[in-house]
């Protein structure tokens, strides 16, 4: 392949273009195989699903009320039901397009906001307040489940931590379980699947947070380092992936040496890429497809 694919608006899909190395989806570098947790579990798939065990584990394991979780098909659909349930809301640019897509665009309405955001990587000041919180990356930035606003309606991604794009398991954590109600209501019957609803317990407990957190790191110093080097310098971050708000051409060269990362264009920066933090026995591959500035990226004057 001489060049990247199209730019799309969400990454993962390196392997429909015959690319070797997948680095446009975020996921976690360090999680274990979840293979042989899911195959533990096949004989879910001879019943209907029943997501009460996964709610009850993934409650305690952030320590809330099951009443205030509702476990979902992906983070997209928890995106999609706390959106389709407010209406309205704001983004402050570069942001997760997804909200956008599910929207009405109200600056008056509250704000959305991802932490870390997507696409920089950079955690949320202290301060900084919103009305629904994505923390999809938050447990690998710090090591802790959820910041634990009270008053916002958190969103996040089991998928992103345990490494299966396969297999959609998101949530909702509510202030209230009135709100939960409404959403449940909302929500197709059987969302979550008997295979992820009956693996959620045994993926949780493999979770290991801190460790995660501190690998991702040394990894991501690693490939910011690399980056640097051939001229490609990327903004300081938290998360399991990295922001280059200017690299033209970078993600066409990647993609030539079969490493395709993630193009800026659906956060509205065509110039910028996004590149995951790869697992470690892919780093050094990864580090012989960053071509040196001069090799692979036009000026940007």
């Amino acid at each position: 392949m001489t060049g990247a694919p199209p730019p799309g608006e969400h990454g993962g899909d390196a392997h429909l273009h015959g690319l070797d190395v997948e680095l446009s989806a975020s996921l976690n570098p360090v999680a274990p195989d979840p293979a042989p947790l899911f195959r533990r579990q096949l004989d879910a798939v001879h019943r209907y699903p029943d997501a009460t065990r996964a709610t009850v584990a993934l409650a305690e394991t952030i320590g809330v009320e099951p009443q205030r979780v509702l476990v979902t098909n992906g983070g997209a659909e928890a995106i999609a039901l706390v959106a389709g349930h407010l209406g309205t809301g704001w983004v402050v640019e570069p942001e997760f397009s997804l909200y956008r897509r599910h929207l009405a665009l109200d600056p008056t309405a509250g704000r959305w906001l991802s932490d870390p955001n997507n696409p920089t990587g950079r955690l949320a000041e202290p301060d900084e307040r919103a009305a629904v919180r994505d923390e999809a990356f938050y447990p690998l930035a710090t090591g802790r489940w959820t910041r634990g606003d009270p008053e916002a309606i958190v969103v996040g991604s089991l998928t992103k931590l345990f490494a299966c794009p396969g297999v959609r398991i998101g949530y909702v954590i509510a202030p209230d379980d009135r709100l939960i109600a409404g959403l449940a209501a909302a929500q197709p019957r059987w969302a979550l699947g008997g295979l992820a609803a009956a693996a959620v317990p045994d993926l949780l407990a493999s979770a290991d947070l801190a460790r995660w957190r501190w690998e991702i790191g040394e990894l991501r110093r690693e490939l910011a380092t690399a980056l640097g080097e051939r001229g490609w310098p990327a903004d300081p971050a938290a998360a399991n992936y990295l922001w280059l708000p200017d690299a033209p051409g970078l993600r066409d060269a990647m993609a030539a040496r079969g490493v395709l990362i993630r193009s800026g264009a659906s956060f509205g920066h065509p110039d910028a890429v996004r590149i995951a933090v790869p697992r470690a026995e892919l780093l050094d591959r990864v580090v012989a497809a960053i071509p040196h500035r001069s090799d692979g990226g036009r000026s940007s004057g």
